[in-house]
């Protein structure tokens, strides 16, 4: 395996570690605040979930770009490519994106959920709008999914 696939390699790994990161975090302290409001009023059940599970989606993106990395090299195919250190870089570089926006989205998103709990703990009619605040969030994450994306794709391997 040469130093170039051991990149791409990184790359890959680190866009499902780092974002997988973020949201765990996010998805942890998000579920904190919704336990304490559920154990008040076990009816805000279904809208608490809702905002809890919103910063999971940073982990789901950084997974989808580390299967299409993977892919990309061959590891998934059983036989990865001989790639040059420059093409591990820049597929290492292509991953970056959604890794560390990942991290950084996932845990804010998971602060902003916190917040938006709270919302809904008080006054359970404002959820959409409470809802907003946490997706505004996710918009970054889905920019820096869609750059890694066309960037890993755009390689010539």
């Amino acid at each position: 395996m040469t130093m170039g696939t051991v990149l791409a390699l990184l790359g890959a790994s680190l866009a499902v570690i780092l974002a997988g990161m973020g949201s765990a975090f996010g998805v942890a302290v998000a579920g904190q605040a919704a336990s304490g409001v559920v154990s008040e009023d076990p009816n805000q059940f279904a809208k608490v979930l809702i905002l809890q599970l919103l910063p999971g989606t940073q982990g789901i993106y950084g997974l989808l770009v580390g299967f299409i990395a993977l892919s990309k090299i061959g590891i998934l195919g059983g036989s990865p490519a001989e790639l040059s250190l420059q093409t591990g870089l820049m597929v290492l570089a292509a991953c970056l994106p959604i890794a560390v926006v990942g991290l950084v989205s996932g845990r804010n998103q998971g602060k902003t959920a916190v917040s938006a709990i709270g919302i809904v703990a008080k006054k359970p009619d404002q959820f959409g709008k409470a809802m907003l605040f946490p997706a505004m969030v996710e918009t970054y994450a889905i920019l820096a999914l869609l750059v890694s994306i066309l960037a890993v794709n755009g390689i010539p391997v």
